[in-house]
C-alpha cells in the first residue's frame, strides 16, 4: 500500500551514521516541523550525487520554511556516512536497507536498469512533504531515475505550509 496525500505519513524507524555513531532516526521525532523527505536510488552515482549537494547548498532555504530534509537510500548507513563525508552531503542519510520504507511509501523500483545492471528493489527517485502534524501533503514520485524532483513545486509547498 502507497502513502496517500491528506493521510497520515508512513511513520519509520531508519539506521543514521555520523562521527557520533549508528542512530535510530524516525520520522516521529520530526513531529512539529515540516519535513522533505528525497528518496535517491544509489549513492555514489552522478544525479544523485549532484541533487543531495546542491540541496545540502540550499538547506537554508528549507530551514526558513521550517522545514527538515532527509535523505534516504537502500544503502546501508555506513556508504550513506562515507558518500555525505566526500561529497560534502550535510543532510541526514537514513539507510532504508530492508526497503520497508521505500515500499509503503510507492517508490520502490521493481527493476532499476535490468539491462545495465540487474538491480532489483532500489528507491526510485522521489520527493515527498510532511506537515508539522505528520500528514503527507505533497509527493513527487519518478520513473526515470535520470529526472530531478520539483524543487520549485517543494518550495512553493513549504511556504503554503509555513504560513500563519
Amino acid at each position: 500500500m502507497s502513502a496517500k496525500i491528506g493521510e497520515p505519513a508512513p511513520d519509520f524507524s531508519l539506521k543514521y551514521k555520523n562521527d557520533d555513531g549508528l542512530h535510530d532516526v524516525s520520522l516521529r521525532s520530526y513531529r512539529g516541523k515540516n519535513v522533505v523527505l528525497l528518496f535517491v536510488p544509489l549513492a555514489y552515482t552522478g544525479v544523485c550525487t549532484d541533487e543531495l549537494c546542491t540541496v545540502s547548498q540550499g538547506l537554508e532555504s528549507y530551514h526558513s520554511f521550517g522545514a527538515e530534509v532527509l535523505g534516504i537510500s537502500v544503502d546501508s548507513p555506513f556508504v550513506l556516512e562515507a558518500w555525505a563525508q566526500d561529497n560534502g552531503i550535510s543532510i541526514p542519510l537514513l539507510s532504508d536497507f530492508n526497503r520497508e520504507v521505500s515500499r509503503a511509501y510507492g517508490c520502490l523500483y521493481d527493476n532499476f536498469l535490468p539491462e545495465v545492471l540487474g538491480y532489483h528493489g532500489v528507491a526510485k527517485r522521489s520527493a515527498f512533504i510532511v506537515d508539522a502534524n505528520g500528514i503527507l501533503r505533497w509527493a513527487n514520485v519518478l520513473e526515470d531515475a535520470g529526472d530531478l524532483p520539483d524543487f520549485t513545486a517543494i518550495r512553493q509547498v513549504l511556504q503554503g505550509l509555513a504560513q500563519p
